[in-house]
């Protein structure tokens, strides 16, 4: 009998050791718990993690012990609870810092919010949502405020709008393939004729406005940064209760927005597109 006969009762696939395959797995396991931890800031109980990631409860929890000895996840003492750690939060800020547009927009938001005396936002576009990476905060006791690393719809947010409007047609298709036009709010556009009606006038006017598509009570305007190829980088936007924010006051806020959205893409070396280029050859 030979040594290759002996080791077939093992049990392991010829070319299928953990070294690759079975460290692979583990690795993507990982990310899907710091995914699900990264959207519950409360934190969740191994139950709720091992049913995120379809795992067994002692596996999920060799795989929680593994994450936090390496510091990218704490677990509460007290209620048991795991959630985001330290070494997670400085990963996500490297990313913030290495995107220079983060640092330059912070002064033009705190500007806007001394102007509107309304919160205002950054946003960024990633896999067809709207992600929010940095505020500054109104100083009004009822405020708009927005968790950093939380996502929206694109068609129903003002920020996610702005820059669906200056990317080109296959782009917004695909995003509309994969992401849809589900209803937030009673007002939330969900036809893609509406849609491309409302990325026209953003185009014209130079600013999208959210009236209450995301949340209710919530009016929103927004415009995008662009790069050197006048694409759109990122976005920035005003938000505030509708008691504050009443329709009237959208093209004077829009006004704001836009001046701010055109010195920082200027600043960064980018080109403010005409409404006629739409960015649309593909």
């Amino acid at each position: 009998m030979t040594t290759e006969t002996r080791r077939k009762p093992v049990g392991r696939p010829a070319g299928a050791g953990k070294s690759s395959g079975g460290h692979s797995q583990s690795l993507v396991r990982g990310l899907n718990i710091l995914e699900g931890l990264a959207a519950a800031p409360g934190g969740l109980a191994l139950s709720d993690i091992a049913q995120i990631v379809g795992l067994a409860p002692s596996t999920t929890h060799r795989l929680l012990q593994a994450l936090h000895k390496q510091g990218f996840i704490s677990q509460d003492a007290e209620l048991g609870l795991w959630k985001i750690g330290v070494k997670t939060f400085q990963i996500g800020n490297t990313f913030l810092e290495a995107r220079d547009f983060v640092a330059t927009a912070r002064p033009f938001l705190r500007r806007l919010t001394e102007e509107t005396g309304e919160s205002a936002n950054l946003g960024i576009r990633d896999d067809g949502m709207a992600v929010f990476l940095a505020q500054s905060e109104s100083p009004q006791m009822m405020r708009m405020i927005t968790r950093l690393g939380s996502r929206a719809p694109m068609h129903a947010s003002g920020v996610g709008k702005a820059l669906l409007a200056w990317l080109p047609d296959k782009e917004v298709e695909r995003i509309l393939q994969a992401r849809g036009l589900s209803r937030v709010t009673d007002n939330t556009i969900d036809t893609p004729a509406r849609l491309r009606e409302g990325l026209a006038e953003i185009r014209r006017q130079g600013y999208a406005c959210d009236r209450e598509e995301h949340a209710v009570g919530l009016h929103c305007v927004a415009a995008s940064i662009h790069d050197e190829q006048g694409h759109p980088l990122a976005a920035i936007s005003v938000s505030g209760p509708v008691a504050r924010i009443p329709e009237s006051r959208l093209a004077e806020l829009g006004g704001l927005v836009s001046r701010a959205a055109r010195e920082i893409t200027i600043q960064l070396g980018g080109y403010v597109p005409r409404h006629e280029e739409a960015a649309k050859q593909g």
